[in-house]
């Protein structure tokens, strides 16, 4: 039989990095390319703990259909939290839980980009949100990203010229795959330069609270006095990727239209996560549980750079410096071929993600590529460094 894709799917590529998995899953790989957190960094005694309760005292409430906006005791207690915390949320906005903060990026794009609309992200960005915002064949405009943030001039060339531009999408803290923050002086920019354009921005922000050095910056989203900032915020990284939980803090308006695409999708999140995220919040010490993340992270941070410093910087890979998130973005030198560079690591048994794949267009020219010291063991991150340096050594 003959296929007839939809025209949306047919120029869609499967992840890279998820193509990449496969040769991870090869126990004598090391694998430095996955985001995933680190594995003792799971609170599986409190979950174990808080599902046992809710299977004895109210099943129903975790296995039957629950509402499209999500389970109101949670919504109200990461509304107060962000609000609290972070100045997040005005009278004119509403939250709904999501399956994952991935969910977000689907339902923002298509509640409001039609077929070529454009789309404004950092370059690189996360490869996710650029398949999501592909899926409904929105033109992807890259801003390149400084050590600080999106270049501010060539974002207001791009709102001056580009036509239809519907969001500015923005990874604030510890960006994917980079690992930059966005300096407050930026946030302000942009936030200006979005109100002055009249373009809404979507803030996506699942790292923020994995800060392991210096001060927390506001997130543009506290600024938004103006109804024009969505934040997406994500239990992935402080409690568990498997249960699916995000959020998305944004406009009534949006949120409503959200909320109908959403129960074409999923109907809801799922119930019994949603439960167990509210409990471990309000019945825990959530705040004492994010500072052993932070704890858990710095170490490792720490270690990993120690080893870039032994093995790569020598071999003249460079990195940047990173105050918290999951990643390192590292950068061959100029005129090295960074493809074939993760081509040779794979067939030492080492996985990196190559930059490209990170770019609104993969043909760009890349010179770095990405590394994960969260999910890896301390003798997988420095026997898969070392074997990088030993190559970097030879073909650079």
């Amino acid at each position: 039989m003959e296929y007839i894709l939809s025209e949306r799917v047919k120029t869609l590529k499967p992840s890279a990095i998820r193509e990449i998995f496969k040769y991870a899953a090869d126990p004598t790989v090391v694998s430095l390319s996955a985001g995933n957190p680190a594995p003792e960094a799971f609170p599986v005694k409190a979950i174990a703990e808080i599902s046992a309760k809710i299977f004895e005292n109210e099943p129903i409430a975790a296995l039957q259909y629950s509402v499209t906006e999500g389970y109101a005791p949670l919504r109200k207690a990461v509304a107060e939290r962000m609000k609290s915390r972070y100045n997040i949320g005005t009278d004119n906005d509403d939250i709904i839980i999501t399956s994952g903060a991935q969910q977000v990026m689907d339902l923002i794009t298509k509640s409001t980009v039609n077929e070529g609309d454009t789309v404004i992200c950092e370059a690189p960005s996360f490869i996710g949100s650029l398949n999501s915002f592909r899926s409904y064949n929105a033109r992807l405009c890259g801003i390149p990203l400084e050590s600080d943030g999106m270049n501010i001039e060539a974002l207001e060339n791009a709102l001056k010229n580009e036509k239809n531009v519907r969001f500015i999408y923005i990874i604030s803290n510890f960006q994917n795959p980079s690992g930059v923050t966005t300096s407050f002086e930026k946030r302000v920019k942009i936030y200006e330069l979005a109100k002055k354009y009249n373009v809404m921005i979507l803030e996506d922000d699942p790292y923020g609270e994995l800060r392991i050095k210096g001060e927390n910056v506001p997130p543009i989203k506290s600024l938004d006095k103006d109804g024009i900032v969505a934040y997406a915020g994500s239990f992935s990284k402080v409690l568990s990727p498997g249960m699916r939980l995000g959020y998305v803090i944004a406009p009534k308006e949006i949120v409503q239209k959200m909320v109908v695409c959403k129960q074409g999708e999923d109907v809801h999140t799922n119930a019994w996560a949603q439960l167990v995220a509210h409990r471990f919040m309000t019945e825990y010490d959530f705040e004492a549980h994010l500072e052993g993340l932070r704890d858990i992270y710095r170490k490792k941070v720490n270690f990993c750079t120690e080893l870039l410093d032994k093995y790569l910087v020598p071999n003249k890979i460079s990195y940047q410096p990173i105050d918290g998130g999951l990643f390192i973005w590292c950068k061959l030198p100029e005129g090295a071929d960074m493809t074939d560079f993760c081509k040779q690591a794979v067939l030492r048994k080492v996985c990196v993600v190559p930059g490209n794949a990170f770019l609104t267009d993969e043909k760009e020219q890349c010179s770095s590529f990405r590394i994960n010291f969260s999910t890896p063991t301390d003798e997988q991150l420095e026997k898969g460094i070392k074997i990088l340096g030993e190559l970097a050594k030879e073909v650079l």
